[in-house]
């Protein structure tokens, strides 16, 4: 079952995954709270070619990762004309709301798929 909506769209793998797998999709979502991009940077280039899953989260993680930073960087050229602090805090609170639901549907065996995600890495 697919579902889509302002929140990210979800679907339902083919093979559940394992307990390892699970784990390392979720950590894919949740460590980019700390270390940015290099957690699903890291994640997918080790476990690219072991599992479908866990390169499927790290790489959709990554791409978020990616798209914030673009983002970011246009807020503070908006900065100058003062929005761009107002963008800033509110980019920053919907990136936190959107990994908190990628972490939740990783830990429920679901593939997740951020909204207006650019998807540089293919």
């Amino acid at each position: 079952m697919d579902t889509q909506n302002l929140m990210g769209q979800e679907e339902t793998p083919a093979i559940t995954p394992t307990s390892d797998e699970k784990t390392m999709a979720i950590l894919s979502h949740i460590l980019c709270l700390v270390a940015g991009f290099i957690a699903p940077l890291v994640i997918y280039l080790i476990k690219k070619d072991e599992s479908a899953y866990v390169r499927e989260h790290a790489k959709e993680s990554l791409n978020f990762q990616i798209t914030l930073f673009i983002l970011y960087i246009i807020c503070w050229v908006l900065a100058f004309i003062l929005i761009g602090l107002l963008l800033m805090v509110l980019l920053g609170i919907a990136a936190l709301v959107l990994i908190i639901i990628a972490t939740i549907k990783a830990s429920e065996n679901k593939m997740y798929r951020y909204p207006l995600n650019f998807r540089i890495i293919k």
